[in-house]
């Protein structure tokens, strides 16, 4: 059985957000040297190229800033996850970082974009999959 779609936790360039997931932590990297927040993880930092970038733990809060209902999976792992909704975060710590997640805990059409959401951390598994991965997902603020 293949492992897709799940994430590759070993790959190193996001080896630090899992295992960060894995303690229900949500961590981005930031810069060393000018103290900025990078995503997708940058090889150096965006604003001012410095080479030193570490896993720093965010609030898990953030703005919900757009969102899709999906109604028919697009790959075979996710069709009993459907239907499911989808879509981008900005965190409160800097709004320009912005996250894809599946939302939980609440109907489709109580979300609106710019409503405060909290990340919380679920286990991710598929059926016919092997393996799984806590990973973040987030939910309106109550």
């Amino acid at each position: 059985m293949s492992a897709f779609p799940l994430p590759d936790v070993a790959w190193e360039p996001l080896r630090g957000f899992w295992e960060a997931a894995a303690r229900e932590e949500l961590c981005i990297p930031r810069c060393e040297a000018c103290g900025e927040l990078g995503w997708y993880p940058p090889e150096e930092c965006r604003y001012c190229g410095g080479p030193s970038l570490a896993w720093s733990r965010v609030s898990g809060r953030a703005t919900l800033f757009s969102f899709t209902h999906v109604r028919r999976a697009l790959f075979g792992a996710y069709a009993s996850k459907a239907p499911y909704t989808t879509g981008l975060v900005a965190l409160d710590e800097d709004p320009s970082v912005r996250l894809v997640t599946l939302f939980v805990d609440c109907e489709p059409e109580a979300l609106r974009v710019d409503m405060p959401v909290e990340a919380v951390f679920r286990t991710l598994a598929f059926d016919g999959v092997d393996g799984s991965v806590v990973a973040p997902y987030f939910r309106p603020v109550a």
